[in-house]
């Protein structure tokens, strides 16, 4: 049994707040199905007016959220055009395949990006032997490229692309935030040239169920009826509403911390003799690569497991999050614990 237990493994362990749990108590509630929850209300209107749409829906998770948009925006038979590396091609069950009839193009990312030429060359427009395109996926920031925060003045190129070949544009932004504190770009302007965005409040916002999707009013009203056909329709859940609107009031700002944990960390590592480089790491996401070990991926987390650090591995390489229950001293103590292991 170890005395001390540092859970890397995902921001999604956050535990709420104790102001969150208060503000659960006493929230004020109705039947959302019915939109008569007011608490609900409150927090669909407060992140559409964040990111300056025009409605929000609150959803269970982001892989629902994601699932929701692709079904409002295409039609079964159509394909999206996403990255080969994306949350939504690899880590979503193929849920817009299997619920949705929709194929997928995927593009190989360059640094979180889908490069703009490789965009257009697979954007095939009208033919008898292709299926009809509607939809662009991005993601923001992208996990499987260890965290990197996606410009605006990408974005908006491409949303210039998808306004020219009459397709939609949907950002997957789980830790849209992340990207918007690293960059310090608001996100109404960050996601200005997006039909929908996604993010979730259960990773680095702390609260501890839900995310959130906005766009236009229509669109809102598409994916409703869509998020009752998956299920996720909910009854009184500003219990839950209660603790996104702490998120959405108190806990971005904080975000940077995340940041400068995950920093000390790659430095860490790269102090260590790991062949890291930390400027890649930009918010809350860390890879380390074992290529320069005697041990296999499964093997060293065995070893951390021992000594109290939790983490996850990402194909070959180690993932580690850091997040508001992740402390300075957490992070010493697991270079402290690796430092032992490897010398």
């Amino acid at each position: 049994m170890v005395d001390k237990i540092v859970d890397l493994r995902s921001d999604t362990v956050t535990k709420p707040t104790d102001e969150m749990r208060r503000e659960m108590k006493k929230a004020e509630v109705g039947d959302d199905v019915f939109k008569e929850d007011p608490t609900v209300s409150k927090l669909e209107n407060k992140a559409a007016e964040i990111f300056d749409k025009e409605a929000g829906l609150f959803v269970s998770s982001g892989t629902q959220g994601n699932l929701i948009s692709l079904l409002t925006h295409a039609q079964s038979g159509e394909e999206v055009i996403l990255g080969r590396d994306s949350h939504i091609f690899n880590y979503e069950v193929g849920g817009f395949a299997r619920l949705g009839g929709l194929s997928a193009r995927p593009i190989k990312e360059e640094k979180g990006r889908l490069p703009l030429e490789k965009l257009i060359e697979n954007i095939k427009g009208s033919d008898i032997h292709f299926p009809e395109q509607s939809l662009v996926c991005l993601e923001n920031t992208h996990n499987g490229h260890g965290g990197v925060p996606v410009s605006g003045d990408y974005i908006e190129k491409i949303g210039q692309i998808c306004m020219q070949k009459d397709l939609k544009l949907h950002i997957d932004g789980a830790r849209i935030f992340n990207a918007s504190v690293y960059l310090e770009e608001d996100v109404s302007n960050l996601c200005e040239p997006a039909d929908s965005i996604q993010f979730c409040l259960s990773k680095g916002l702390s609260a501890p169920i839900g995310s959130i999707i906005v766009g236009s009013r229509d669109f809102i009203s598409r994916a409703r009826k869509n998020r009752k056909i998956v299920g996720g329709g909910m009854r009184q859940v500003g219990v839950i509403a209660a603790t996104g609107l702490i998120s959405l009031d108190k806990m971005i700002d904080r975000l940077k911390k995340d940041h400068e944990k995950a920093n000390r960390l790659a430095e860490g590592l790269k102090d260590l003799g790991f062949e890291i480089n930390p400027n890649k790491f930009k918010t809350n996401i860390v890879y380390l690569s074992l290529d320069q070990m005697n041990y296999s991926t499964n093997e060293f987390l065995g070893l951390l497991k021992e000594k109290g650090i939790k983490a996850l591995s990402h194909e070959d390489k180690i993932r580690f999050v850091t997040h508001r229950e992740v402390s300075k001293e957490d992070i010493n103590y697991c270079l402290e614990a690796i430092d032992n292991l490897i010398h």
